[in-house]
């Protein structure tokens, strides 16, 4: 008999949500604002000294992901807030170093920027994971780093614009600007009620991978797991390229000198995104979810080849390709945070957790942005940002759909499979 969730538990999980916002938003602070500085004629080894930042912060953050697969899959729920405080704090101390160390140490201070930030996510998601309503509270962590990196972009250069801060200052200003309220919404999220019997019968209880159980989960389902980590690789390529270049991006489509133009679009987009993908909690059938959520991410690439045809023949502003080029890369995006690695752990026979999917994708994808980027810097001095972008958005968004009907059609049959097994053993 199905049974509703008690009143105080849901007051409690739509609290968790809004600290679990709350706690990445503010993450970005310690991130993201050092982008929204031009460092303009500056170089380090000789090389433009944004493109090398933007690499070597990179660098940290994908090593801090490779290293979470082991750590935050495997590491006791009951230190997940220290480990949060604990990567923030060190952050913060290498933008201190950024600000006040010369040049060319100023870039190994943003690689251990990102080496503890790439770790967060994880912590933050696994208090949320094995939930009735996983896609939901997900969706809205998800619209944090959608929204976030705008907003931090805004105060970073109305901090440079209007407060006249150092463009090297600024990016430890930013942090500590935002870490009274990220110590606020750790304490909250701390709080957060374990799944209930219901979420359990549902989705599984969710526990602790060894090595073991790791390799054998990627080994049981690794096709179909490999064409979605293309299609994540794609994603993280082309929405970090448009995150961390989205200055340059705005300039070339005419628009620049407006700090708050980054919010606004991010906003915009934060709210199609999280509602489509909340709405995935309406499925119970594990199986069923899947095949309707790669539908859509399916169509989203379809809308960003649309978009990007009627921006180049001028059918569209500046302002609505930002916005349907951001829905169109965070809808698929963040399905993979909220409902595919869910439903197909929630799926499968065997035992895991989301976190250990999410962190292997996301270790893959950022090395190969990093690798992208360093190819870039190396191949071409000056490049117009503008024209990669949209080049970029033709050809991955075709490569996607390919990838995604592999999937797609490997697991419902792989998981019907399974789904069969189970019931004639029973």
């Amino acid at each position: 008999m199905k049974t509703s969730r008690p009143k105080n538990d849901s007051r409690s999980l739509l609290i968790a949500a809004a600290a679990a916002f709350c706690v990445y938003f503010c993450m970005y602070a310690f991130r993201k604002p050092f982008t929204a500085a031009e460092f303009d004629g500056k170089a380090v080894f000789g090389s433009d000294l944004k493109s090398t930042l933007i690499i070597s912060q990179l660098i940290g953050y994908m090593l801090s992901k490779f290293i979470g697969i082991r750590i935050v899959s495997e590491l006791n729920r009951k230190y997940r807030t220290l480990a949060i405080l604990g990567l923030i704090a060190f952050s913060e101390l290498a933008l201190l170093c950024f600000a006040v160390l010369p040049t060319e140490y100023k870039v190994f201070a943003m690689f251990l920027n990102g080496l503890p930030l790439g770790m967060v996510f994880g912590f933050v998601l696994s208090y949320l994971e094995g939930r009735t309503t996983t896609e939901a509270l997900s969706a809205v962590l998800c619209a944090s780093f959608i929204m976030a990196s705008g907003v931090v972009k805004s105060v970073g250069q109305w901090l440079i614009q209007v407060q006249g801060v150092n463009e090297f200052n600024m990016p430890m200003i930013t942090g500590l600007i935002f870490l009274a309220p990220l110590l606020l919404s750790v304490f909250i999220l701390h709080k957060t009620p374990p799944p209930s019997t219901n979420d359990i019968q549902a989705r599984k209880v969710r526990v602790a991978m060894s090595s073991g159980d790791r390799w054998t989960f990627f080994r049981a389902y690794w096709p179909g797991l490999t064409a979605l980590f293309a299609v994540y690789v794609i994603l993280t390529i082309v929405r970090s390229f448009r995150d961390d270049f989205g200055v340059e991006i705005w300039q070339g489509l005419g628009v620049s000198g407006k700090p708050a133009i980054y919010t606004h679009s991010e906003t915009i987009v934060m709210i199609f995104v999280t509602l489509l993908n909340a709405i995935a909690i309406y499925f119970r059938n594990n199986i069923k979810a899947l095949v309707v959520t790669f539908s859509i991410m399916a169509t989203s690439f379809l809308l960003l080849i649309g978009v990007t045809i009627a921006q180049e023949q001028n059918l569209i502003g500046p302002l609505s390709f930002m916005v349907l080029c951001g829905v169109g890369l965070y809808m698929p995006y963040v399905a993979f945070h909220t409902t595919v690695f869910e439903r197909i752990v929630s799926a499968s026979s065997l035992s895991g957790n989301l976190v250990f999917l999410m962190y292997l994708a996301d270790s893959i994808g950022y090395l190969g942005y990093v690798l992208l980027l360093a190819a870039k810097s190396h191949l071409e001095a000056s490049n117009d940002k503008l024209a990669i972008f949209q080049n970029a958005l033709y050809s991955l968004s075709v490569l996607s759909i390919i990838f995604l009907g592999i999937a797609a059609v490997y697991f419902y049959h792989t998981l019907s499979k399974e789904r069969s097994d189970v019931e004639l053993d029973v």
